[in-house]
């Protein structure tokens, strides 16, 4: 562990003339990064699918913040071809900071493939992203001090992956294949990381997790959604050890925002891993695994045909 200045989750540094793409911004934990960001001054821009849930997510944020700056991107991270076009489409010189926050998490038992034939979960969480990072390579590279910012999960640290089978088709388990993807993501950043440092680049890799974030816990955010009072009073119980999706979109944030932030540090909540202000994590266990994260790049590099690379 590391000790750091302290931070205030609510009084957030100035980031006027910073532009930030947060990948899944319109919803969940997304959102409330994307409106915090569009808080201390930062342009954002939402990037997914559809263009509507990002407007909603828009006229959300500006009841809050009405002078944000806000942009959608559409961004598709299961479909991989369509990837570079997408960042072409920013029609930006430079980008400060991506945060790769966009994710599925399948409820059903069926196994679901991308139009390539890959598993929808390991496709879009951890290949669409690292695709993308590599098609935003050149924009992080130009800006002053670039930041990628990989949100994992703590089911990541109890997570194993098989390298020959990435897309799980051997046991596949909505809950098996979400814990993977997440892993991959994390092991992906910590990789870049040291591939970041090796080139002597300026940008910056760091990692995050939110928590234990809850729907119950999260404050209302017309028209986007709105929490009823049953609904509050249901997760009542769950206060204790879990926070709302604004709270867990602090370690995000703040390894957008923190000027003392490193790269390669991993950044959770404060309580347990669970809730409250940000902190750093120590990395360990599968985390830590330098061989098996250079293996993961080499054969997301091979499936998406894409090799980041920063000078």
């Amino acid at each position: 562990m590391s000790s750091t200045p302290p931070w205030d989750v609510h009084r957030l540094p100035r980031a006027d003339g910073r532009t930030v793409l947060v990948t899944g911004g319109n919803a969940g934990i997304g959102y409330f990064v994307a409106e915090q960001l569009a808080g201390a001054g930062a342009t954002v821009v939402i990037g997914c699918r559809d263009a509507t849930k990002a407007a909603t997510a828009m006229t959300a944020i500006r009841a809050r913040v009405p002078d944000a700056s806000l942009r959608h991107l559409r961004l598709d991270l299961a479909d991989h071809a369509s990837l570079r076009s997408s960042v072409d489409e920013l029609g930006l010189d430079r980008l400060d900071a991506v945060v790769h926050n966009a994710g599925v998490y399948l409820d059903g038992p069926a196994r679901r493939e991308t139009s390539d034939g890959r598993e929808l979960t390991f496709a879009t969480n951890h290949l669409g992203h690292f695709a993308l990072t590599g098609w935003l390579a050149p924009l992080l590279s130009a800006a002053p001090a670039g930041r990628v910012v990989t949100t994992g999960s703590l089911t990541a640290k109890s997570a194993r992956l098989d390298l020959d089978d990435l897309d799980t088709a051997r046991d596949y388990d909505p809950k098996r294949a979400y814990e993977r993807s997440k892993l991959a993501q994390l092991l992906f950043g910590f990789e870049l990381d040291r591939r970041l440092r090796a080139a002597g680049s300026t940008v910056l890799s760091v990692l995050t997790h939110p928590g234990g974030a809850l729907d119950s816990r999260t404050p209302s955010r017309p028209p986007l959604r709105v929490r009823t009072t049953g609904e509050l009073l249901r997760g009542l119980p769950a206060a204790l050890l879990l926070q709302g999706k604004e709270a867990a979109a602090w370690p995000a944030v703040r390894a957008v925002l923190d000027p003392d932030v490193r790269g390669g540090q991993f950044w959770g909540p404060r309580v347990f891993g669970l809730r409250g202000a940000p902190r750093l994590e120590a990395v360990k266990g599968p985390l830590a695994d330098a061989e098996t994260a250079a293996r993961l790049w080499a054969v997301s590099a091979e499936l998406t045909g894409v090799d980041p690379t920063f000078a």
